[in-house]
């Protein structure tokens, strides 16, 4: 039982299996792939000869290709040949030619290629077409012959008939899908001023017939549309062979009558310019009435169009007060990345110049007074706009703003430099200070030299530092002599100052767990009778903590002392591990607290 085809545009969009009519696809014949590569290899082969006699003799040809046979016969009775020269059953060749060379056919072209065919020996016939003979069949709805030229086999191709194969195979498959409701394929562009090379795009217009649409929205209708229609743009695209693009613009038969009443300038184009490979009686009307000049726009349309001379120089002024805006971004911006870089926060619009002036003038010293005097110029602009004291800004203006930028644009990458100099030395002594002055906390005050040793001997021999470290200990070194030759680059300095936050981390480390220790030696546990106490040892003094009261001990006995004192005396105390416990201390012990035991 054969499937019914979905009824209405409405119907065909629903229906997931394409339609296939019973017409072939221009160019794509019922053949195997193999057999097709072998026949028009053979006939390239045979015909090679003469296709570069044709392109040496007429060099300003757009295309010679060889006719499908099934179309030798249209071509004949289009042409007239006679019953003996078609008896011969000549093969069909096409030579199209600007139209500029018409004048040239009968006295130049034809007996010149006629010497070459006669040459050659073969069997051929050459139709000689300029691009207005090929666009009057469009014209003259003789769209088999557009088919028949489209899927012609190429000798030699400026562009053109691979452009128009593409449109052609295009077109084709959208009709298989959408039938008798593609009201007209039309192109236009390149291809139809027969300017189009191997690289133009291909200019199309495909008009719906929707008037029978009832149950889906217009707007919801033409998405959906669009969608399908360009899907087939990759199908056709593949099977053409071309580079070109397929520009695809298409149009609801409803909205584009609309447009037309309304005088839309692309319509009123497209119908004078564009060429139907299919109409329906709806597209070549149109052509022949806007020619006669019959489609005119309406009332309201002029009334449209006349208000834009009226909007002006409203669009003018705002498009000036824009480029103004766009100056002053292009400004600002790159002053706050400038002053990030120079290490502060990017300052606000209204705080702008002074905070530049402070950072990039006066401290700094790397902007005149001259960029500083342009950059308050722009933001008074800018301000002014914002509170509604700048209604307009005149062209020449702009135009001063805009030479002004360039230069201040160029004074802002030297300024970018400079700080990026200073920068990368001021990294490379930060970082030298900083890991040399924690290692003198360490190791005492010593030299470079002998602190790199110090962490070799005590620190890495012993596994309290990882040995990688090592290497960039000694580069912080050398990079402090090198930055002075103005050689290093940023990339080396963000590197180095990497291995640098982590090797001060790691010698943070190492310090704090050194300094819980040598504080943990420093305080001994005291007990005596039920209750428990803290001797705690300092350079000062010796103190006793318990229950939180804290007391000195000195001249042989407690005196009540306080927290703030005790804190003091165990921050100037050097060297915890070399504090011991006086007889005196023991003495006092004894005489205050009695019997007593120590534990470390």
């Amino acid at each position: 039982m054969s499937e019914k085809m979905p009824s209405g545009l409405h119907g065909q969009l629903g229906n997931s299996k394409n339609y296939v009519s019973s017409e072939k696809i221009p160019g794509t014949e019922s053949q195997t792939t193999e057999d097709l590569v072998k026949k028009s290899d053979k006939l390239k082969e045979e015909l090679e000869d003469f296709k570069k006699k044709v392109v040496k003799k007429f060099p300003f040809l757009h295309f010679l290709s060889v006719l499908p046979a099934q179309s030798f016969k249209i071509f004949e009775e289009d042409e007239g040949l006679l019953p003996e020269e078609i008896a011969k059953k000549p093969l069909h060749l096409l030579m199209l030619i600007p139209e500029d060379e018409f004048k040239n056919i009968s006295k130049k072209i034809k007996p010149e290629l006629l010497k070459i065919i006669v040459e050659s020996k073969q069997n051929i016939w050459v139709h000689i077409k300029t691009e207005f003979d090929l666009w009057n069949y469009g014209l003259d709805s003789k769209y088999e012959f557009v088919d028949a030229i489209s899927s012609s086999f190429p000798l030699y191709d400026k562009g053109l008939l691979g452009s128009l194969r593409l449109a052609n195979i295009h077109k084709s498959l959208v009709l298989r899908k959408f039938e008798k409701y593609v009201a007209s394929y039309v192109v236009g562009g390149s291809l139809v001023r027969g300017t189009a090379d191997k690289t133009s795009d291909v200019d199309t217009f495909v008009i719906i017939d929707d008037t029978d649409v009832k149950r889906m929205p217009r707007l919801q209708l033409l998405e959906k549309l669009r969608g399908m229609i360009h899907d087939y743009i990759r199908e056709a695209t593949a099977l053409s062979g071309t580079k070109n693009i397929l520009n695809v613009q298409v149009y609801l038969l409803t909205d584009f009558w609309d447009n037309v009443k309304d005088a839309n300038p692309v319509m009123f184009t497209f119908i004078r310019d564009g060429v139907p490979m299919y109409d329906r009686g709806t597209f070549l009307p149109w052509k022949l009435l806007l020619q006669m000049g019959k489609v005119k726009p309406s009332p309201e349309a002029v009334d449209k169009f006349m208000k834009y001379g009226e909007q002006n120089e409203n669009l003018v002024t705002r498009r000036m007060i824009d480029a103004m805006m766009d100056i002053y971004w292009g400004i600002v911006t790159p002053t706050q990345a400038l002053m990030m870089l120079a290490g502060h926060a990017p300052p606000a619009p209204k705080t702008m110049v002074a905070d530049v002036k402070k950072v990039l003038v006066d401290d700094e010293k790397v902007m005149g007074l001259q960029e500083l005097k342009f950059l308050e110029r722009v933001i008074k602009l800018y301000k002014d706009h914002e509170h509604g004291k700048l209604k307009k800004v005149p062209g020449k203006e702009i135009d001063d703003l805009l030479v002004e930028s360039k230069k201040y644009d160029i004074k802002l990458k030297d300024i970018r430099k400079k700080l990026e100099a200073r920068l990368i030395v001021y990294d490379a002594e930060r970082s030298y200070s900083e890991v040399f002055d924690l290692l003198k906390k360490i190791f005492g005050n010593k030299s470079p030299e002998s602190l790199i040793k110090s962490v070799e001997k005590e620190l890495i021999a012993k596994g309290k530092l990882q040995p990688r470290l090592v290497k960039p200990l000694k580069a912080i070194v050398s990079m402090k002599l090198k930055v002075k030759t103005g050689k290093v680059t940023q990339l080396e300095m963000n590197s180095l100052r990497r291995d640098a936050i982590e090797l001060i981390k790691e010698l943070l480390n190492y310090a704090q767990r050194a300094d819980l220790v040598m504080t943990e030696k420093g305080v001994l546990q005291v007990t005596f009778g039920d209750k428990k106490g803290e001797l705690v040892l300092t350079d000062l003094a010796a103190f006793f903590v318990e229950s939180g009261r804290v007391m000195k001990i000195e001249n042989g006995k407690f005196n009540l002392s306080d927290k703030a004192l005790l804190e003091k005396a165990i921050i100037d105390t050097k060297d915890k591990t070399q504090l011991t416990v006086s007889s005196d201390v023991i003495d006092t012990l004894k005489k205050e607290l009695g019997k007593f035991s120590i534990s470390f």
